[in-house]
């Protein structure tokens, strides 16, 4: 027994070594975090990568999403497998700069649910940090699921100085949840990389006047009260939905939208920051 405890000892610390390795490839980490769902954390998340990429950084993002992992949908990746070597997990190309993994490659179809408990999410997530080949990347961008449970803890207990970045949307309750993500990573030390609000307005198809839908604003004067960096407001964009469910991301489309000069103005205070 006492020889088995040991074994098991060994083998965490092998791992613990082999994420400090593998990490310390990754000149940026970017956490994605929302204090709620339905915020538009991962179309974020996944634009921002991408955004990055086609600026010529060496972009991986990582879906940390266990129960929910939509990534690959919206990277046009939807029901690609997970290949190895001999060396460990080969991450999902999808440009020349942006490569990907997500807990739904691992899954025998898109409808197959992942019922976990939280050791088992835990490990997964040991191995996607420690295991797969992601090289010498500019940015590592991780999408996590909303709140702060398991997958967010372990990424804020493994990753050392990876920056928090927090997506929330204007109205108040949205707004509410987004303080106890900043708090989490507050007390747990994190770089707080800043604040987007997502959702902010839209102009009316018809008439082009401007209407707030879910409010506009909140989401700046929540980061001036918590005292951190407002990165930029998205407004709503259809364009973004259907790019979204065409597995093409915004940012990597050849094509004007509302959203690609908020998104970039994100990006240049993103490279201004970490840079």
């Amino acid at each position: 027994m006492v020889m088995d405890q040991n074994e098991r000892m060994k083998e965490m610390e092998e791992q613990q070594e082999r994420i400090r390795k593998n990490v310390g490839r990754i000149r940026n980490k970017i956490v994605v975090m929302s204090g709620k769902g339905g915020v538009g954390k991962t179309t974020v998340a996944v634009n921002i990568a991408s955004g990055l990429a086609k600026k010529g950084h060496n972009v991986g993002i990582l879906d940390v999403d266990i129960h929910g992992p939509n990534v690959p949908k919206m990277l046009g990746l939807e029901g690609s497998k997970l290949h190895y070597n001999d060396e460990g997990m080969i991450p999902l190309k999808v440009t020349d700069h942006l490569k990907a993994i997500s807990m739904s490659f691992l899954l025998p179809d898109e409808g197959s649910p992942v019922i976990w408990r939280g050791p088992m999410k835990i490990s997964i997530i040991n191995q996607f940090l420690g295991d797969v080949l992601w090289g010498d990347l500019d940015y590592l961008v991780i999408d996590l699921p909303p709140g702060t449970g398991d997958e967010t803890l372990s990424i804020a207990q493994l990753i050392t100085g990876a920056h928090a970045l927090i997506v929330t949307t204007p109205q108040d309750v949205a707004l509410l949840d987004s303080r106890k993500a900043l708090n989490f990573a507050r007390k747990l030390d994190m770089p707080i990389l800043g604040l987007v609000e997502n959702m902010s307005g839209m102009a009316c198809p018809h008439c082009g006047k401007g209407i707030d839908l879910f409010k506009k604003g909140g989401g700046e004067r929540s980061a001036i009260e918590m005292g951190v960096e407002f990165l930029g407001r998205l407004p709503i964009d259809p364009n973004i939905v259907l790019s979204g469910d065409e597995g093409i991301p915004m940012m990597l489309k050849e094509e004007d939208s509302a959203s690609i000069g908020p998104f970039n103005e994100i990006l240049d205070r993103i490279e201004k920051i970490m840079e």
